[in-house]
């Protein structure tokens, strides 16, 4: 059942995962919101026949373009190379569950990549109607990918009827699907007018090219703020009852909750007073401020949508410790070291003293010298909990959350993960391996501060 762990070391793989993530989707959803821009406004520009407006958007095109298909390909790849390595179960049973819409992604992927370069490379050599065909087939293709992607990743936090059916169209159009299509399509509208302002600001030398570009930008923009408040209305509404639970009861979330709120407001009157009301404002360092504003909302905004799906990966079908639900509590009874063939092979090779009959036995692990019990805990830590924890110190580390805590304490604990937070997976061992892992989780346990009372202290 088990994949090879993989740790990063203070920073936590899911941690690596986002940061790569965020970077992708917010060059993504200008590939999206950006393709758009151009196949609208060179028709503008045609018809028209504004050359100074065509010639900015040929600028504009070729900053697009090496933006989005090469640093964008790359951070993409940097992506499934990430999720394969830290959450390899979770990876492999959506791409089992939706084949079949990855390959529709992967050929409308190719689709952009080609008409994106034939926009650019052949302009001014095909006549107007050829020229405004290849934007448009490129903007419906990049939006499609947005789609598709969008159908898979809302199925993670609310998979809908597909448990019952296992059908693949049930599972896509599940119902956060077409809440986080609107928001998203709002949400490249957005950030898309945000880069056009940047380069704009930069490129754009004529006042009234500026103003032009900005205006209509503006009004894309203004679009993409309705369909961000109306697709994360919808959001919210179809959330399951745990992930209302985590937004409610984790701080952290309230937080980021209260932060996301806070700089959606900022970018929305930023966006009416400035560029839609005064694009003569809209200078190189307001640009800026206003791009860094938007990507920190948008990036905000992932980091809630990420955690609340907790203690899933995918709900109720992955578990944030790598598992099926179905098969903890066939765990608890035969060992989680049973449960992989590298922890097993592990213990072959290092403790063939607790093996029977080609299984680890679980109840001669107390009859093991109290450090290698310490080091079997390890293991079990490794692939259990690291994919969510760093052990001593870093992001969610455990030490600092068992500060003066005794193995007893702990144990008791471990053993009752979800009862202690409903976002914590089940322990998914019998209650030797939870000994074990408790005494490892003991060697970690920072001290209680020195100088605090313990209570009944005089």
């Amino acid at each position: 059942m088990h994949y090879p762990w993989w740790y990063v070391h203070l920073l936590t793989s899911p941690m690596l995962i986002a940061a790569v993530a965020v970077v992708h989707v917010l060059i993504a959803h200008y590939a999206v919101g950006g393709g758009l821009f151009l196949a609208l406004e060179t028709r503008y520009a045609y018809r028209t026949g504004n050359k100074a407006y065509l010639g900015y958007l040929r600028q504009h095109a070729w900053f697009f373009i090496l933006f989005t298909m090469v640093f964008g390909a790359l951070t993409g790849v940097g992506i499934w190379w990430t999720i394969g390595l830290s959450s390899p179960l979770a990876t492999q049973t959506l791409i089992g569950i939706f084949v079949f819409g990855w390959a529709m992604e992967y050929v409308f992927f190719i689709i952009e990549i080609i008409s994106a370069f034939i926009f650019f490379y052949y302009w001014g050599r095909p006549n107007p109607r050829s020229h405004q065909a290849m934007a448009w087939i490129y903007a419906f293709s990049a939006w499609m990918s947005l789609v598709l992607i969008a159908g898979i990743t809302a199925f993670m936090l609310n998979p809908g009827g597909w448990l019952d059916n296992r059908s693949f169209w049930v599972g896509f159009f599940n119902p956060q699907f077409l809440p986080q299509t609107v928001s998203r399509t709002g949400g490249a509208f957005l950030l898309a007018s945000l880069y056009v302002f940047l380069h704009a600001s930069i490129k754009a030398r004529d006042e009234a090219l500026r103003h032009l570009v900005v205006r209509r930008a503006a009004r894309l923009a203004m679009v993409g703020a309705a369909l961000v408040v109306v697709g994360g209305a919808g959001w919210f509404a179809f959330l399951p009852e745990s992930a209302r639970a985590a937004l409610e009861s984790a701080a952290s979330l309230n937080v980021m909750g209260a932060l996301l709120l806070a700089l959606t407001g900022i970018v929305f009157a930023m966006l009416y007073l400035v560029p839609f009301r005064n694009p003569g404002w809209v200078s190189p360092g307001f640009a800026i401020l206003f791009l860094v504003c938007g990507t920190a909302a948008f990036a905000t905004g992932e980091f809630i949508r990420e955690a609340v799906r907790k203690p899933y990966i995918v709900y109720n079908v992955v578990t944030s410790s790598q598992m099926l639900p179905s098969q903890i509590p066939g765990l608890k009874q035969t060992g989680y070291l049973n449960g992989g063939v590298w922890t097993r092979a592990f213990v072959v090779s290092n403790y063939p003293q607790v093996m029977s009959e080609g299984r680890v036995d679980t109840k001669r692990l107390p009859d093991l010298p109290e450090a290698d019990q310490v080091r079997l805990g390890q293991v079990i830590f490794q692939y259990h909990c690291n994919n969510c924890h760093s052990a001593g110190r870093g992001y969610s580390a455990v030490g600092p959350l068992m500060r003066g805590w005794n193995q007893a304490t702990i144990q008791g604990i471990v053993e009752n993960l979800e009862a202690v937070n409903f976002f914590m997976p089940p322990f998914a061992g019998t209650s030797e391996e939870a000994a074990i892992l408790s005494k490892y989780l003991e060697t970690i346990a920072l001290p209680r501060p020195a100088g605090m009372r313990t209570s009944g202290a005089r």
